[in-house]
């Protein structure tokens, strides 16, 4: 048995734009209705979103005939946190709060099996391995896996270029929202300062030979960066589509209903 190629790694490495969608539902179903809606990749949220491991894995096996690359976001990038997703089969991962080349260096260990890396010889029982019936997958799992690391603190602009050279890393994304809090624009992707940085950001990544990826639920932020080189761009996530789409239609039959809804940031 055969896995078709990570269609995304290889569009980040040819530099061909990426439309994705945050899938934050912590639902197969969910996740499956978002797979055929044509996104690029799909991020599955371990980070904010309600998942465990099993719901992550409910969720690659229901997008497993989709054309999107399933996405997982961990909470935090630990050892055994990114075995354990890996092992279930995800092949491209996003890994929060990355501050420096040397934690990105940690990270790329975490996803290559000896002697190039730290992770764990369990393939013969895990789902990546189709339970042991691709051959030699230990010898090529990495050529499959993306890596992505997310930028966003003051930290982790300041060491931005260095993170990016890191061999093994496929892709940065810039957290927009983390990134505005920690700048002390709490809830103000839109702040001038913010954007600055941001664009700055995308620069240094691209010069650094490396795909920039970011999300907002802005549609002109969103083409802005496309325009300035971003490559893999989420414009959106399920629960505010999902959200957003319920009132619209209550609003035809109960206009003036207190919903004591708030204003988001844009990013997540």
């Amino acid at each position: 048995m055969t896995l078709p190629p990570n269609a995304f790694k290889i569009a980040l490495r040819e530099r061909r734009p990426q439309i994705g969608l945050w899938v934050a539902m912590a639902d197969a179903y969910a996740a499956e209705i978002a797979g055929h809606a044509g996104f690029d990749w799909l991020v599955i949220d371990g980070e904010h979103g309600p998942n465990d491991l099993r719901s992550i894995l409910a969720q690659l096996q229901a997008l497993q005939g989709s054309p999107s690359e399933p996405v997982v976001r961990l909470p935090v990038g630990e050892t055994w946190m990114i075995k354990q997703a890996l092992d279930i089969g995800a092949r491209t991962l996003l890994i929060p709060m990355v501050d420096s080349a040397e934690q990105a260096e940690m990270l790329v260990r975490a996803v290559r099996y000896p002697p190039h890396g730290v992770r764990g010889m369990g393939s013969g029982i895990a789902r990546a391995s189709r339970f042991s019936t691709i051959p030699n997958y230990v010898a090529k799992a990495s050529d499959d896996i993306c890596l992505l690391i997310q930028a966003e603190s003051r930290a982790a602009m300041a060491d931005l270029e260095r993170m990016a050279k890191v061999d093994g890393i496929d892709g940065v994304f810039i957290g927009p929202s983390d990134l505005a809090a920690d700048m002390d624009f709490p809830g103000n992707i839109e702040a001038p300062e913010v954007q600055a940085a941001i664009e700055q950001g995308i620069a240094t990544i691209l010069r650094a030979g490396k795909p920039a990826g970011i999300l907002t639920s802005h549609e002109s932020l969103n083409r802005r960066y496309l325009d300035l080189g971003a490559t893999f761009v989420a414009v959106g996530a399920d629960v505010s589509e999902f959200s957003a789409a319920l009132k619209r239609l209550r609003m035809k039959y109960k206009p003036d209903a207190d919903t004591g809804e708030t204003p988001t940031s844009g990013g997540y």
